[in-house]
């Protein structure tokens, strides 16, 4: 397992996750302004973007984040992404948050399929980074902060050999397996079949340094070409495109990554749970290390504290309440407002954990308090298929 997988998952979900709430907060934007008591503006879609990506790329947050470690369980990093969301003057329910984690997986899942090299997983990345760069053009601040998270990773991923990046791939991919939900963009582009696991295929240009597969050359001792025959490869591939830029700025040419989602196109945010998709209810042997990097990481994120229902909105990513409230009592969704923990060996540890898990718990009570929030409804985004 690669120690260095944590920051690319962390960073290409987040990426995935800003495109979605981006693309559902332009497309349900009814008022220009503030003036319409229970309708959210272009204004507060700024500031919510603002706030996710000022906390994401916090200097504190990444120097934590990108210390070698173990990539850590789906259950773990829908606590830290919902934790992030919490930061602006969003709030999200556990229903909805599980329907935004599954969408963001499943992009990022089918992103790796088509990677055409391991070490193009930061081409991915940095597009991710080029387009979040994009949104925060307006706040030089925040924009430095991307800045100087891109530069980190080039620092930190540049030395990686071909063999590393290999082992990224493959902890990646266990990382994956287990995830077969349907999203309506890949079933209507027929990129996914209806029992949620992807249609590969087996043609177009092939990665950079390759060969078009096909022929066969002979060599003699001395190292001259002998003959050469030519075999079926089962595909129509191409030449290699050149090689993206792996620089702060540039030409990635490799499009994985990129906002897929357009204003045209409200419904391919919608997703289906399959039947046999597995929950997540293994036992961890690494809980305990899980919980020290929440304890570390999420104690560096302010959640935005909410005084009154004009200063914030709730995200409901169902069609109606009635069928959130039915996604919360058929188990669809983790509460993670309580944290229990066994391992008490570490008791500073376990005083911060306490700390935050008494956060969590008297930030709930305040959204119960608050009554309707503003924008209520503002992402109902996934129907049932």
């Amino acid at each position: 397992m690669s120690t260095r997988t944590l920051p690319l998952v962390f960073i290409n979900l987040g990426g995935e996750m800003l495109y979605i709430l981006d693309q559902r907060l332009q497309a349900q934007n009814t008022s220009v302004d503030n003036t319409e008591k229970g309708v959210w503006s272009e204004k507060d879609r700024k500031r919510v973007m603002n706030d996710i990506i000022g906390t994401m790329f916090s200097k504190a947050f990444m120097d934590e984040l990108l210390k070698p470690q173990q990539l850590y369980s789906h259950r773990t990093m829908k606590t830290v992404l919902t934790r992030l969301a919490h930061t602006s003057i969003m709030r999200l329910n556990p229903a909805s948050m599980e329907k935004l984690y599954e969408l963001m997986v499943m992009a990022f899942k089918y992103q790796v399929y088509l990677c055409p090299r391991p070490k193009d997983l930061l081409l991915i990345t940095y597009n991710h980074m080029d387009a979040i760069r994009e949104f925060v053009r307006d706040t030089p601040a925040v924009a430095n902060q991307v800045d100087e998270t891109h530069r980190k990773l080039i620092e930190v991923y540049a030395p990686l050999s071909e063999g590393e990046f290999q082992l990224l791939r493959q902890t990646l991919l266990i990382f994956f397996q287990d995830m077969h939900v349907r999203v309506s963009l890949f079933l209507k582009n027929q990129i996914q079949n209806p029992n949620g696991r992807f249609s590969l295929t087996t043609s177009g240009p092939v990665p950079h340094g390759g060969e078009v597969p096909g022929l066969i050359r002979l060599f003699s001792v001395k190292g001259r070409e002998v003959s050469r025959c030519e075999f079926p490869s089962g595909g129509s591939y191409s030449s290699a495109v050149r090689e993206g830029s792996f620089d702060l700025h540039g030409d990635r040419v490799l499009r994985l990554g990129v906002n897929m989602y357009t204003m045209n196109h409200p419904e391919e945010t919608h997703t289906s749970r399959d039947t046999c998709a597995q929950p997540d209810d293994v036992p961890n042997l690494l809980a305990k290390e899980e919980l020290n990097l929440l304890a570390g990481i999420m104690g560096s994120m302010k959640t935005v504290p909410v005084h009154s229902t004009e200063g914030s909105f709730r995200l409901n990513l169902f069609a109606s309440d009635r069928e959130e409230e039915e996604a919360g009592t058929s188990g669809g969704a983790q509460d993670f407002d309580v944290i229990n923990i066994q391992a008490m060996q570490d008791e500073q540890a376990s005083a911060e954990l306490a700390r935050i898990a008494a956060q969590f718990a008297e930030e709930e009570l305040k959204q119960e308090d608050q009554g309707s929030s503003k924008g209520d409804e503002l992402l109902a985004m996934m129907d049932d298929l």
